[in-house]
């Protein structure tokens, strides 16, 4: 009996134990998604969140893929129903003419496409675009159907030479695609944190929950402060949000919120440089400009121009959520244990320029600073009937002088 009783009690600990590695393999499953034969098995929370993180760029990839494909059969397969539809229509209109019973009449809810919302065609039609709303992937901002900025200079642009204190300098009309003004504009410079506009850009193309959390941890603080980086002001262990880091990295120009970034997106700096490169080629600019970190720190083979940097501006400007954080004035970070009223962060350039006369508005800016590059700033500012234009400096004596230069070419150039 007792032997009986002992049996039956492995029994049901075993039953316990089946149970918990049933629970276990089905967040597994979870967080695979839809691929059940691979398996992810982790012995800390960091293996945790690198796995996560791997599954969800791999959906994303998968997701933007399926998306792909679905436009290019959906507008196909709407022409040839709107076609269909239309002779449908037709056919219809002229069977209603033909006769002459009073009992035919045309129903006017069936318009001469044939797509009336009760009927098959529209059906479809509806069918497939939720369909291909099921696979969007949103991300921060939405995709950028614009062209990438390319401007020249003719006989008529102007060449700066003492009245611009930075060594380099260009300045664009827009929606002319005219360089009005420029000095050394495609010389390679350092671009210091000018590098953070590709930064924010790039993990905006790739990020779709603003709202999601990342933890700061050392190695990032320890990069950060080794190379003498500006700060957010997020500590180590802190837990932010994804939003938070965007702001930080712009408006204070904080190397740890870039890294932050970096992590989320990629797992790494390195792997997150690749896709900044890769976003270098799409813009045309891979032959003048290589990062190799997304902070801005010196590096020799970290390099851009002037010019490429108005470029890569245009890009993140035309982005609606990029556009939002390089125009911020100043943020509040949300509360955290470790900053209970949140950090305020300000765009320094920005709150500066904004009381000089620029015949219009300085928009969107970022700042940097390195001792190779000295004093740089990338903005873009509207005239009183807002056409945009462009303007990137660099190598100013001081912070003052740049802001100054930024606003002696506006005054200039713009009506």
């Amino acid at each position: 009996m007792s032997s009986s009783r002992n049996e039956q009690e492995r029994i049901s600990l075993s039953a316990e134990e089946i149970a918990a590695v049933l629970a276990d393999t089905y967040f597994d499953v979870n967080l695979i998604g839809e691929d059940k034969d691979e398996e992810i098995r982790t012995d800390s929370e960091d293996d945790i969140r690198s796995a996560r993180r791997r599954q969800r760029m791999k959906e994303m990839r998968r997701r933007k893929k399926q998306q792909a494909m679905m436009r290019r059969l959906l507008i196909p397969g709407i022409i040839v129903l709107v076609i269909g539809g239309v002779l449908i229509g037709k056919g219809i209109g002229s069977l209603i003419k033909r006769q002459a019973a009073p009992k035919l009449s045309y129903d006017s809810s069936i318009n001469v496409a044939g797509c009336s919302l009760d009927n098959r065609i529209a059906d479809s039609i509806n069918e497939l675009l939720e369909k291909l709303d099921a696979v969007t992937v949103r991300t921060l901002g939405g995709i950028n159907h614009e062209p990438a900025l390319s401007a020249d200079a003719d006989e008529a642009t102007k060449s700066l030479s003492d009245e611009l204190v930075s060594t380099n300098g260009v300045f664009i009309d827009v929606a002319a695609g005219k360089i009005l003004a420029q000095k050394d504009a495609r010389m390679r410079i350092p671009p210091a944190s000018m590098t953070k506009i590709l930064t924010v850009l790039v993990a905006a193309e790739h990020i779709t929950d603003m709202d999601d959390t990342f933890e700061i941890t050392r190695e990032i603080t320890d990069y950060s402060f080794t190379n003498g980086c500006s700060s957010a002001g997020f500590e180590i262990g802190e837990t932010v949000t994804i939003k938070d880091l965007f702001y930080g990295t712009v408006l204070p120009s904080g190397a740890e919120a870039a890294l932050g970034l970096a992590y989320y997106v990629s797992g790494s700096q390195e792997a997150f440089v690749e896709l900044m490169n890769e976003k270098l080629d799409e813009l045309g600019l891979s032959e003048t400009t290589h990062f190799t970190n997304c902070v801005g720190v010196y590096e020799d083979a970290h390099y851009s121009t002037v010019y490429d940097i108005a470029v890569i501006l245009k890009a993140a400007a035309d982005n609606s959520f990029c556009r939002e954080v390089l125009s911020a004035h100043k943020y509040t970070t949300t509360a955290t244990e470790e900053h209970s009223e949140g950090l305020k962060l300000s765009n320094l350039f920005l709150r500066r320029i904004e009381d000089k006369d620029t015949h219009g508005e300085v928009l969107c800016a970022k700042t940097g600073f390195v001792d190779q590059s000295g004093n740089c700033a990338a903005s873009l500012g509207i005239d009183k009937n807002g056409k945009e234009y462009i303007c990137v400096t660099a190598n100013a004596t001081n912070q003052w002088r740049c802001i100054e230069d930024h606003e002696a070419l506006y005054q200039q150039f713009l009506p």
